[in-house]
């Protein structure tokens, strides 16, 4: 990859947001700070199906399904709807993901007051996780922001919560394609004709990620696919 067109995914969080951070976080991140620019930038309610694919990798793990309230805004928004939300932003330049982690800090805020004070997430906090007894049984790391760790990983991100049409075709990095027929999801599945209740992916025309193409069409004749369906329909249920 151009380093000069490396991009990375941040995403602040409800944590963040609920404690009025976005502002200072947004100036540390700054061209002038970081020499890197916007490419795309959105407010997302955050659905359980891009949470979890989001957090797919820690499926089965203790912290799990906190991790899911977290990220929706449901444990610093319970009961508020309209206020659960994070703001998703790519961010592109030189050395993208390196710079960006360094200035958000150790993924534990402990850690991250102790060898990082000035980083974002040292204002963050670890709440314990406890089981219907009370007992703690774990840990969730209220660490503010995110930042894609590897370059493979911001592709991922991106791709999962950013389509095509949210960043500026001179700032796509990532291979697109046209999509040469209508592809619909509901309840799960995928479709190739509409159905009442059924959403819209892509249509004839349409500019989508090569790689959802490719597994539409492999999920279309019956394949298994390197990327979930779910993973694909996530960012096209955004907000809606």
């Amino acid at each position: 990859m151009d380093k000069e067109l490396e991009q990375t995914l941040v995403l602040i969080k409800p944590d963040a947001l609920r404690n009025s951070l976005t502002g200072y976080v947004l100036s540390l991140l700054s061209e002038y700070h970081t020499g890197l620019v916007f490419a795309g930038v959105k407010i997302v309610h955050v659905t359980k199906m891009l949470a979890a694919e989001h957090y797919a990798e820690h499926r089965g793990k203790i912290f799990y399904a906190s991790l899911l309230d977290y990220i929706t805004g449901a444990i610093h928004y319970p009961g508020a709807p309209e206020k659960q939300r994070v703001i998703a932003i790519i961010y592109q330049g030189p050395d993208a993901v390196h710079k960006l982690r360094a200035i958000a800090g150790p993924t534990n805020p402990h850690l991250a007051r102790d060898l990082k004070p000035g980083c974002i997430r040292a204002l963050g906090t670890v709440a314990p996780l406890k089981n219907a007894e009370g007992e703690v049984i774990g840990e969730r790391m209220d660490n503010l922001i995110h930042a894609s760790a590897t370059n493979p990983e911001a592709k991922r991100e991106i791709k999962l919560w950013f389509r095509p049409s949210d960043i500026p075709p001179a700032m796509h990095i990532y291979a697109t394609k046209e999509s040469p027929c209508h592809y619909y999801y509901k309840n799960g599945k995928l479709l190739d004709t509409h159905e009442s209740g059924a959403v819209l992916i892509a249509a004839p025309g349409d500019i989508v990620w090569e790689s959802d193409l490719i597994a539409l069409e492999e999920l279309q004749r019956g394949q298994a696919a390197s990327t979930s369906l779910d993973s694909i329909v996530a960012k096209y249920l955004i907000n809606r």
